[in-house]
């Protein structure tokens, strides 16, 4: 069932809800609830107050939250930085160091609340969950952002049970069977995000403390469309283990993505690298982009370079320095790194494709560079915000992925969406080698053929088309879905909107 938005009458007085969103660090959870509050600010005429976790904050998040112009019912609020560096060991993982500092920046979070004049709800992002027990104190609604996929969300909820269900000895990757989560799909063990892969470790309690939460939620905002993920959708709204106390009660869903910038500060190299986009046929481009935080090592940076040089495909590149241990190497650090590619590409590599290829330091317009219409497939680490982005301009991937919950991101992609092909990692080495990159990028961007071509490679040059079709297919229904004329996805928001209203009413 959508949610579709009941007429409501303001009168002329009454002010539009008040409404506080705060994210953890990180430009992947940032991104997104920054265009949900512009969205909610612009075009349901709510008052936001966006809290700013400055604690470890990257450069980029730095630079977004003060180079960005808001509308006057937009406020940036940041929250005192703390000194957490005697709470967090120094091998601690993501998920660890992000619980932690949302917890001890959300000591002043009670006195914040009341300071902006207790808002009539606060959204806040899975690793936000401390945000629970002091908004239950003042009487605040929490609505919890869900930044992933419905996937992962309701795989996540299930672990919940299996957790309790199977052996404490058993890790949940060596299960025998893939995991059948009620009413969707089953996810293979291969396929499980990073957190959960060690129960007894603190990335795994961390993560399923947020989740647990989940059901201490008014509601549960999701960055997808109702036609990108509808057996997913479904389950969670229908399937009964998702209504049961004996599991876990979910919150009402609102689907309301796909959340994407839709205008965003462009450098002079990024305008530099738009205007070499403009000089290219149509379709022709394969954007290279692993994410905000997304490395790989100098032996993987090289089979990349000389999978694209053997292509011959047009190609944008986002190059970051190579890390030998950490494939989220800069997620706390984007931004701020500076790169020199002559420094770590292979010799040669810059002049020998310079006809064909652009490639750009650290940070591209990816938006911008994805909306293009030069572009015709994204190389991507499958990052769900990445996926959301891609999919809104019609533009087929090839998977990636690199750590978190990426591996089920691109096997979604492949299996259920069809918008996809996934590399595949040559296990001897661990690594994706030359052969294979080009064996990808020719067949996601070549359009052409011989009439000599025999039968495989046919189909392999078909499917490329169908991989685009579909593609588009997508960036049709969600534009349908953000339409103000009956969009699911706009009138969630507007729902939203409305049960703020009436809960504010009736309070």
């Amino acid at each position: 069932m959508v949610i579709m938005a009941t007429p409501l009458h303001y009168s002329e007085t009454t002010a539009k809800p008040h409404v506080a969103v705060v994210s953890s660090p990180g430009m992947g959870h940032i991104i997104p609830l920054l265009e949900l509050a512009k969205r909610l600010a612009a075009d349901h005429g709510c008052n936001i107050s966006f809290l700013n976790i400055t604690t470890q904050a990257s450069a980029a998040q730095t630079k977004l939250l003060s180079s960005t112009e808001f509308p006057p019912n937009f406020h940036v609020i940041n929250l005192p930085e703390v000194d957490v560096s005697k709470l967090i060991p120094p091998d601690s993982q993501i998920m660890t160091r992000l619980s932690i500092i949302v917890q001890e920046s959300f000591r002043c979070l009670k006195s914040v609340l009341l300071d902006i004049g207790k808002p009539d709800a606060l959204i806040i992002d899975l690793f936000s969950s401390h945000a629970f027990e002091v908004c239950k104190e003042l009487s605040i609604p929490v609505y919890s952002f869900d930044t992933a996929s419905t996937t992962l969300l309701s795989l996540s909820l299930y672990l919940l049970t299996l957790d309790k269900e199977i052996d404490s000895d058993i890790e949940f990757v060596n299960l025998p069977e893939p995991i059948r989560v009620p009413g969707c799909t089953p996810i293979r063990t291969e396929d499980l995000l990073d957190q959960v892969r060690k129960r007894k470790s603190e990335e795994c309690k961390w993560y399923l403390l947020h989740i647990s939460r989940i059901s201490m939620a008014a509601g549960v905002l999701l960055n997808t469309w109702e036609d990108l993920e509808p057996i997913t959708l479904k389950a969670i709204r229908e399937n009964p283990y998702y209504h049961n106390k004996a599991s876990i009660v979910t919150p009402p869903v609102y689907t309301v993505g796909p959340l994407i910038k839709e205008t965003e500060p462009i450098t002079e190299s990024g305008n530099e690298c738009l205007a070499w986009l403009d000089s290219q046929p149509p379709d022709s481009v394969v954007f290279v982009a692993l994410g905000s935080g997304g490395t790989v090592t100098s032996e993987q940076l090289n089979e990349i370079a000389w999978g694209l040089e053997m292509s011959g495909q047009r190609f944008v590149w986002v190059v970051r320095a190579p890390t030998e241990f950490d494939a989220s190497g800069t997620f706390f650090n984007v931004g701020g790194d500076i790169n020199d590619p002559k420094s770590f590409l292979p010799d040669g590599f810059l002049e020998r494709t310079k006809e064909v290829g652009y490639v750009v330091s650290s940070w591209a317009p990816q938006s911008a560079v994805l909306r293009h219409r030069s572009t015709g497939a994204f190389l991507s680490h499958c990052g769900w915000n990445s996926i959301v982005e891609s999919l809104s301009q019609g533009v087929p991937m090839i998977a990636w992925p690199l750590y978190a919950e990426q591996k089920m991101n691109a096997t979604i992609l492949v299996e259920e969406v069809g918008v996809a092909v996934k590399l595949a990692v040559d296990l001897r080495k661990g690594i994706v080698m030359r052969e294979e990159i080009k064996r990808a990028v020719s067949l996601v961007i070549n359009n052409g053929g011989n009439d000599d071509d025999d039968e495989e490679e046919e189909e392999e040059r078909n499917l490329g088309k169908v991989l685009r079709l579909k593609a588009r297919k997508l960036k049709l229904s969600a534009e349908k879905a953000l339409r103000k004329d009956g969009g699911s996805s706009y009138d969630s928001l507007t729902q939203l909107t409305n049960d703020l209203m009436v809960s504010r009413i009736s309070s």
